[in-house]
């Protein structure tokens, strides 16, 4: 007969080496510090001009009329807007990468670009452009 110090129970067990129990997760990863200062509004309405005329060769939008309807402004507004793609590329180039504003105003507007954008040269852009700086 067999006796309760007779009996032998076999339960496998793992080992593990390191942290036991439940892991936590990684907190989530911090966005990198924004740079100090604004986009320069000129910066953004560029921007702005291009996907815009990317949505209307898209479809997606019909027309200047339909752009100012979405966007809650007058149809001249709108026309202000996308008469920036008006500019010699060199300039939209220089306009979308133009600094942030720390201190005071932005040293370009839409308003002062509204002549350069006028000129249908683009050699007269650049110049009027040059001088702006």
């Amino acid at each position: 007969m067999k006796t309760e110090t007779d009996l032998t129970v076999h339960c496998p067990i793992s080992f593990r080496r390191g942290r036991a129990g439940r892991g936590k997760l990684d907190p989530s990863p911090q966005p990198p510090p924004s740079e100090p200062g604004n986009v320069p509004r000129v910066t953004r309405l560029m921007a702005l001009a291009i996907k815009l005329a990317d949505d209307i060769d898209a479809g997606r939008v019909k027309d200047l009329a339909d752009i100012a309807r979405l966007g809650n402004i007058t149809r001249p507004r709108a026309t202000q807007i996308m008469n920036l793609l008006c500019l010699a590329p060199d300039i939209q180039e220089a306009i979308i990468f133009l600094p942030r504003t720390t201190e005071g105003r932005a040293p370009v507007t839409e308003r002062t670009l509204r002549d350069v954008a006028a000129q249908p040269d683009w050699n007269e852009q650049r110049r009027s452009w040059k001088s702006l700086f």
